[in-house]
């Protein structure tokens, strides 16, 4: 199976300037880090694709849009599943102090938890107070599975792969910790920041070479690479593969390196007002998010 290729390197999704309408395209400056630049304010242009992000042969124009909003690259309807990994990075499983998993742990979001790369980050009121339920960051590398896979090897994965990019998979720990399934803990509403730039996987030839960072209120509390993931890109998309149809528009979340904040002494939690930032390399940038603890609604008694 030949390797995926796109006549785009990187892909954004926004609403234009220009028609008030939601389109895709390519930054034009080519190191522009779009979500930095639209939390500054500073103007973006890309070249206008015509097609959709997992349609193949979409093509990059020539015609120059303006960027007014900037959307996740891709909408929730292009979406098939999101499926996670969760404790693999060695370097996180050995500051929880947890061994190392013999086979992925996985789990699944719902898409109402997804939000866009500068969207607030809404801590509900079920995981409040934040004291108790710790809500903590985790920055992710997120695969976009391109074609459909199915009982795929190692070898051929990565052919698969239509591209890379960020998320910030919050989670609150209370509810992790308290059952063996993680689904609930990082399903909330308004949580999962996605984004910014779909990076082509013929640009990131080495999903195992991605640095990663998180900024809270301005100090960098995670700074890791996927070098220290106990289950690669390739063994991940196989073996999820196995007897499963991963349908293009699958994104896979690939878990997050050490520096969580529930693990601190004490622990570090995402409060009402905070400010988080997480940085992929591989021209993936940068997702600005602030926290607001919601205000209304019930909270069921447990």
């Amino acid at each position: 199976m030949a390797p995926i290729k796109t006549q785009w390197t990187r892909l954004i999704r926004f609403v234009a300037v220009e028609t008030g309408r939601v389109h895709i395209g390519q930054p034009v400056d080519p190191n522009l880090d779009v979500g930095l630049a639209t939390a500054h304010g500073k103007p973006i242009r890309a070249f206008e694709i015509v097609g959709s992000a997992l349609d193949l042969s979409a093509q990059v124009t020539n015609t120059a849009l303006t960027v007014r909003t900037l959307l996740s690259p891709l909408s929730n309807e292009e979406i098939k599943v999101v499926r996670c990994l969760g404790l693999n990075y060695s370097d996180h499983a050995a500051e929880a102090k947890l061994a190392k998993p013999a086979f992925p742990i996985l789990f699944y979001k719902p898409l109402t938890s997804l939000l866009g790369p500068l969207g607030t980050v809404v801590i509900p009121r079920a995981a409040q107070p934040v004291k108790e339920h710790l809500p903590d960051y985790e920055v992710e590398l997120v695969i976009v599975i391109g074609k459909s896979a199915k009982d795929v090897s190692e070898a051929d994965a990565l052919n698969y792969v239509l591209g890379y990019t960020g998320a910030n998979d919050v989670s609150f720990r209370k509810h992790q910790m308290a059952v063996s399934q993680w689904g609930f803990s990082k399903s909330f509403d308004n949580t999962n920041p996605l984004g910014p730039c779909l990076v082509s996987s013929s640009v990131i030839k080495d999903p195992q070479d991605v640095q990663l960072k998180c900024t809270l209120n301005g100090v960098i509390v995670q700074d890791g690479t996927t070098a220290e993931q106990i289950f690669n890109v390739r063994q991940t998309v196989a073996f999820l593969s196995q007897g499963t149809t991963l349908e293009p528009g699958t994104i896979i979340l690939t878990g997050t390196p050490k520096g969580v904040g529930f693990v601190k002494s004490p622990p570090l939690y995402l409060k009402d007002g905070d400010k988080m930032s997480v940085w992929l390399s591989g021209g993936i940038g940068t997702l600005v998010n602030d926290v607001k603890e919601e205000r209304t609604g019930i909270k069921a008694k447990l």
